[in-house]
């Protein structure tokens, strides 16, 4: 979709009257701004993935449109749909929290809609079809950290763990948010792995049980299980139950209540 300069005489027709065909993302910057400079690629990007328009306004050459939209600092960044003017965000975004912002908002990539059809092959049975689709996405976006991640977990939830394990292997470290999302897939790989393994001890059922709480969701189920472990033994599979809950830590983020409830239990816990 195009990107265009925006300003005070054009603003309704190429913003607000456009945006009852297709979404428009709104970006107030100025030319003076570093975080801006650094935002414009990355919006450039995503636009045409999204089937977006972008419209963008320099506030000191627009400073009447600035004040109308009550932009106080930049980049400010707005999602017009149907003729409203949404929120964004103000200040520098990455690119995975742009595309999350993006979904939060039920706006789709044609990634995205190729991935629901993907999953919606999955749920009716069709595996083959599904995994078929899922390797000629990855021939298409060989380097999309998103999708990696996405294929990982079909090929964890079909039982390919050797897949999914090397699919995890390939997110960069440097990448801090997607490497905690990658360590969570691991995590949720040797879980799988150990509800499969044979039981020695009293131990290794608890393991098992707070394995498979993970594996169904039931966090504060499977976080409370592993934090029993590691109160009773730290030596226990080499230290496995701490480094489950990290595991957890990462797969739920800094932001979920639980994670902040056990990272504390688990500090008392170790000191």
């Amino acid at each position: 979709m195009s990107t265009s300069d925006v300003n005070q005489s054009t603003f309704l027709a190429e913003v607000l009257e456009k945006s009852h065909q297709t979404p428009v993302v709104v970006d107030f910057f100025a030319t003076w701004c570093g975080p801006c400079q650094m935002l414009k690629p990355l919006l450039e990007k995503l636009v045409p993935e999204y089937g977006l328009v972008l419209a963008k306004v320099d506030i000191d050459q627009n400073p009447d449109l600035a004040q109308e939209y009550g932009v106080s600092g930049v980049p400010d960044v707005r999602i017009v749909v149907d003729g409203v003017v949404q929120p964004g965000f103000v200040g520098m975004l990455s690119e995975p929290k742009l595309r999350e912002m993006l979904q939060r908002l039920k706006l789709k990539s044609g990634l995205n809609a190729s991935l629901d059809r993907l999953y919606a092959l999955a749920e009716s049975g069709d595996i083959v079809a599904a995994e078929i689709q899922i390797q000629a996405l990855l021939t298409e976006h060989p380097n999309d950290p998103g999708l990696i991640l996405e294929a990982g977990n079909f090929y964890l939830e079909s039982g390919n763990l050797e897949m999914a394990e090397t699919l995890a292997g390939r997110i960069p470290q440097h990448e801090k948010e997607l490497a905690a999302r990658a360590r969570g897939l691991q995590a949720l790989i040797e879980f799988k792995r150990a509800i499969g393994s044979e039981v020695m001890s009293e131990l290794d059922q608890h393991y098992k049980d707070a394995a498979q709480a993970s594996l169904e969701q039931r966090y504060d189920e499977a976080l409370s299980g592993f934090l029993a472990i590691v109160e009773r033994d730290r030596l226990y599979r080499n230290d496995a139950a701490r480094r489950s809950m990290l595991a957890l830590f990462d797969l739920l983020g800094n932001e979920n209540p639980l994670t902040n409830i056990y990272r504390k239990k688990l500090m008392t816990a170790i000191y």
